[in-house]
């Protein structure tokens, strides 16, 4: 009798067990879902901002690239992909395309160059390190107004200190105005725009450098790799997917670039130094070609992504393959 007992009792145990075990998944998927609506509420705002400031305008500009709307009446004349197909006749939308290949290259391979070795510098001789990783930083977090106006000096004609050193070294022959010649006014303007960026990258190349594990730069030393062969095999594929990223911002900067080329030669002389984006700037705020210079936008942004996306897959691709 007590073992019938017995045995009528662990059916009842067990649906007891799973009453409760249903009970506590019921509570814990309440939990989830009331996490989930809390971290919606706090993505919300920041969701509305962005799509305001950004997707609302960037959606906006798509439609008046189809239109010849001139920024000031309050008719849109829709003219489907005339504006797209004029760029093949534009002349000075190619001039700016070549600038800003320039600027991409040099602009991107530049202040990584010079920062993955400052960062790797900083990373070996903790003497210091604070001070300088400061020093590096300050151009970055200095206006570009600023920057520009100060290389503006540095770069002046009369009394800029860049002619003033050639001077003193006898390269006399070498001075001339920086940025009043069409041979050099775009490379001016880009050393400025480089030395504004170096510093970005060094601190976040040097953020990556904390999670390298040092026991394998250690075997790698005692292998009798030497400083050179130990950054190639050893560091710098560990902070690859920063490199990564460091370098993927930078390339994007090449191609959404304004700001210096506006203050320091406003594209000029000429068309010198004129890029994608102050000629999209031009078109759409100066001769109130609105379509036109929302349609040369809308360009750069799908060579950005273009160029991001390729960038990031063959980086992937080739840590893939090595």
């Amino acid at each position: 009798m007590a073992r019938t007992s017995d045995v009528a009792a662990k059916p009842a145990a067990a649906g007891s067990a799973a009453a409760r075990a249903g009970r506590r998944a019921g509570r814990s998927t309440t939990i989830r879902g009331t996490e989930v609506r809390t971290a919606y509420l706090f993505v919300l705002p920041a969701l509305l901002v962005y799509a305001l400031f950004m997707l609302f305008p960037f959606v906006t500009s798509i439609y008046y690239s189809f239109t010849s709307w001139d920024g000031v009446s309050l008719d849109l004349p829709f003219v489907g992909f005339e504006n797209y197909t004029s760029m093949f006749d534009d002349g000075e939308l190619f001039g700016a395309f070549r600038n800003n290949l320039v600027w991409i290259v040099v602009g991107t391979i530049a202040p990584v160059a010079i920062g993955l070795t400052l960062a790797l510098m900083l990373w070996t001789q903790k003497v210091g390190s604070l001070a300088f990783r400061t020093l590096y930083f300050l151009p970055y977090i200095t206006p570009v107004v600023i920057i520009g106006i100060v290389w503006g000096w540095i770069y002046n004609p009369l009394f800029g200190g860049l002619n003033k050193l050639l001077e003193f070294i006898g390269l006399d022959s070498l001075t001339r105005g920086w940025l009043g010649d069409p041979g050099t006014a775009l490379a001016a303007v880009l050393v400025a725009a480089v030395w504004g960026a170096f510093g970005f990258v060094t601190l976040l190349l040097f953020a990556g450098l904390q999670s390298v594990d040092l026991s394998l730069v250690e075997a790698a030393a005692i292998d009798g790799a030497n400083w050179w062969q130990r950054a190639r095999h050893v560091i710098i594929p560990e902070i690859a997917p920063v490199l990564t990223l460091v370098t993927a911002i930078t390339l994007i900067g090449g191609f959404a670039v304004v700001d210096f080329v506006l203050i320091m030669t406003g594209g000029g002389p000429g068309t010198a130094s004129q890029v994608l984006g102050l000629y999209a700037y031009k078109n759409g705020f100066q001769i109130n070609k609105v379509g036109y210079g929302a349609a040369v936008s809308t360009v750069i942004t799908i060579l950005t992504l273009v160029a991001a996306i390729a960038f990031v897959r063959l980086r992937e691709r080739g840590r893939d393959g090595g």
